[in-house]
């Protein structure tokens, strides 16, 4: 039996009970219903419960709501999606019970909790996770068309994460519904096209889009832009040179090459998902931080110099061109390894400075390169919209 109190607004229907699940407190409200924290009255486990009012809908709306249930309902056995547990059919109210989330969205875990800028692995974990719900959605035919951190819930201190909210999913490969999404996320075709008015749009790789967005939230904690559009002064920046975002952002060159493939403007040459991942897979780097200190690991390894224990100025000369060797292939210039000295000498496939190089006063038969000063990342830097009282990206 249902039991609804009447209620003027969603608070007010804090205490109902709808079948076995008492809401016990309001997570959140949005335009198209609210969401509350519900208790079962026998386990006494927590559930998330959508509510979705019917009341005053068209037809049309109504077959709208029918379809995030259908869809969602269709993937929820996927382990990186929101399981459904029941939907509740009332005279004014759909309730869609969900699987309950205590830690949160992606969102504020980037920003307010532990964040993944630091850490390698959980970047690749929790990317690989999306890549795979996504990749499910579009195997069964279904776009999201709105993929974006608070549309991701976290799990085991953020290193599991599941996708939520199907109120945009279609089933639609060419889809006329532009604007789907958030403006930081959705692509330049969901807008209409960049520089002409298109017709339509594709819906799959518009998720492409939005998960290269994602990408770059996971790794720097910020959005490449606000908006994909050319009245945006940093994406008109990228439209004239697909490298800007390696000056701006403390990304990897590796990880710039596979985004230049995401944010490719053409969505019928855009990187496919299965393709996405592969590449995703076969990047060593994800940050510039971590691809300088690779390259500096690599320069400061031993370079023995056989049996030349006499070497001066006056001899440097002699010495045959096998007993040293250079990594980044620079000039050699003696100046520093023996002050005083301005000559120089150098080989025929090396470039690499004296200067550049330091000798361990405790292992004299190795060379070792300086190193390099590696930039920090840039800060995570969150605003309020007063205006449209949400949060958002700086």
């Amino acid at each position: 039996m249902v039991n609804i109190k009447p209620a003027a607004d969603a608070r007010q229907r804090i205490g109902t009970v709808i079948g076995q699940y008492e809401l016990i407190d309001l997570l959140g409200l949005g335009a198209y219903g609210s969401v509350f924290l519900a208790r079962h009255t026998l386990t006494q486990k927590l559930f998330a419960v959508k509510c979705l009012s019917k009341v005053g809908l068209s037809e049309r709306q109504r077959e709208f709501q029918l379809r995030e249930i259908s869809l969602h309902a269709q993937v929820a056995c996927h382990p990186n999606i929101i399981s459904m547990e029941q939907v509740i059919d009332t005279q004014d109210y759909l309730y869609i019970v969900l699987e309950h989330c205590r830690e949160g969205d992606l969102f504020y875990t980037i920003t307010e909790g532990r964040g993944y800028t630091d850490s390698h692995n959980d970047i690749r974990a929790v990317f690989l996770q999306i890549i795979d719900a996504v990749s499910y959605l579009h195997s069964q035919g279904i776009a999201h068309r709105d993929l974006k951190p608070e549309n991701i819930l976290t799990f085991e201190g953020g290193k599991k994460v599941k996708i939520a909210d199907f109120g945009l999913a279609t089933t639609e490969a060419i889809s006329t519904a532009f604007g789907c999404g958030s403006t930081f996320y959705f692509s330049p075709e969901c807008q209409g096209g960049l520089h002409k008015k298109l017709r339509a749009y594709s819906t799959k790789p518009n998720d492409v889009w939005s998960l290269g967005v994602i990408l770059i939230n996971l790794t720097c904690g910020r959005n490449p832009w606000k908006q994909a559009h050319v009245g945006d002064e940093t994406f008109s920046a990228y439209l004239r040179n697909p490298d800007f975002l390696l000056s701006i952002l403390p990304i990897s060159s590796q990880l710039n090459t596979l985004l230049k493939q995401i944010f490719c403007v053409d969505p019928a040459k855009r990187i496919r998902i299965e393709e996405l991942r592969a590449q995703f897979l076969a990047c060593k780097y994800y940050t510039a931080q971590e691809e300088k200190s690779a390259a500096k690991e690599k320069s400061v390894k031993p370079v023995a110099i056989k049996s030349y224990a006499s070497i001066s100025p006056s001899n440097l000369s002699n010495v045959p061109q096998h007993a040293y060797e250079s990594h980044d292939g620079d000039s050699y210039e003696r100046d520093h390894l023996f002050p005083g000295s301005s000559e120089s000498v150098s080989s025929s496939d090396s470039s690499l400075s004296w200067s550049s190089i330091q000798i361990d006063a405790n292992q004299p038969d190795a060379i070792y390169t300086k190193e390099r000063h590696c930039p920090g990342y840039f800060d995570t830097v969150i605003s309020f919209d007063q205006n449209q009282q949400q949060r958002v990206w700086a």
